[in-house]
């Protein structure tokens, strides 16, 4: 693999049991974030964002976070949390606060770079109401503009509300991502209308053909690239498969090897294939400059005092990515 791509996984769900070997309540292996880790930076990852869904799991993010100089991580609540968190807590306003001064902590940790994942997903309401969900992505605008923090954003099946919202509030958050973004190519340029937000590609952005020209739609530019692991993986019966280049071993989660990975475990040095399905998907065959646009976006919004200046002159210059 090339030395000289470099990538950022935007989204790792690195707080889930299967980080720890358990499948469905059984324990298959051990926990292995570091030999995760050290096949996605031997791949050319550079920083993983470690994703906070609750208060819970934000703390135990900001925790894996604080482990290894290369990891960051968010602070919030998914929408099909919501109801669990804030409404059954008892005092949603304490919860709320209890966020607050995480996101607090982790920031002058040097750790914490989003809030969320927030938004809507209305694929699953027998999780969260759809009103409970838009009352609390509403209140964690007011948690970004707080701690001036962009977002990290979630979209499900509910691009009205979700782009109503993000209107009303566009002035309370300085930039975001809508993340592992599946949507239609009317959803996709209801999100680039919003000059601040870039869109976040993985396995499940890539299913289809319909997916495929969808993306073929996002300007390079105003996208992030991501695995959303353990979830999200390329599987060989997605459209996108036929434009990845890069693989690794896998064995079974009952046959592990630290060496390999799980088969069926979606990890962050998969980004890598992500890398691959966008650069054949839209024609592009300098993998190596399209690396640094998507690198440059990511910084710009959640890394802006480490901002590479040579994509900075590279994308200013006006050449598109070929």
């Amino acid at each position: 693999m090339s030395s000289t791509v470099r990538m950022i996984d935007i989204a790792v769900n690195f707080t889930d049991l299967m980080f720890k070997g358990i499948y469905n309540g059984r324990q298959c292996h051990a926990a292995d974030i570091p030999a995760v880790l050290a096949r996605a930076w031997s791949a050319g990852v550079d920083r993983i964002i470690v994703t906070g869904g609750s208060l819970q799991e934000s703390k135990e993010a900001l925790a894996i976070a604080e482990t290894d100089g290369r990891l960051f991580c968010t602070v919030g609540v998914h929408p099909t949390r919501c109801k669990v968190e804030f409404e059954e807590s008892g005092d949603p306003e304490q919860h709320f606060q209890a966020l607050v001064s995480l996101a607090q902590e982790g920031i002058q940790k040097g750790k914490v770079v989003a809030i969320g994942e927030c938004g809507l997903d209305y694929d699953r309401l027998q999780f969260c109401p759809a009103d409970i969900q838009m009352k609390y992505f509403e209140k964690q605008f007011e948690l970004a503009e707080t701690v001036k923090l962009p977002m990290f954003l979630h979209m499900r099946a509910a691009a009205e509300d979700f782009c109503d919202i993000l209107a009303q509030n566009k002035e309370r958050f300085i930039s975001g991502v809508a993340h592992s973004f599946t949507g239609s190519a009317e959803d996709r340029d209801r999100l680039l209308s919003f000059e601040n937000l870039f869109i976040g590609i993985n396995g499940c952005s890539l299913k289809t053909h319909d997916n495929l020209d969808v993306l073929r739609g996002i300007p390079v530019e105003r996208m992030m690239i991501e695995t959303d692991s353990p979830y999200c993986e390329i599987r060989t019966t997605h459209a996108g498969r036929q434009f990845v280049k890069s693989d690794w071993p896998s064995k079974k989660k009952e046959k592990y090897d630290h060496d390999s990975t799980v088969k069926g475990r979606n990890e962050p040095c998969f980004v890598r294939q992500v890398l691959d399905v966008v650069a054949g998907s839209k024609g592009i065959g300098d993998l190596e400059r399209l690396s640094k646009v998507l690198y440059h976006n990511t910084c710009r919004v959640f890394f802006p005092s480490d901002l590479d200046t040579a994509a900075d002159a590279l994308l200013e210059s006006g050449h598109n990515v070929q």
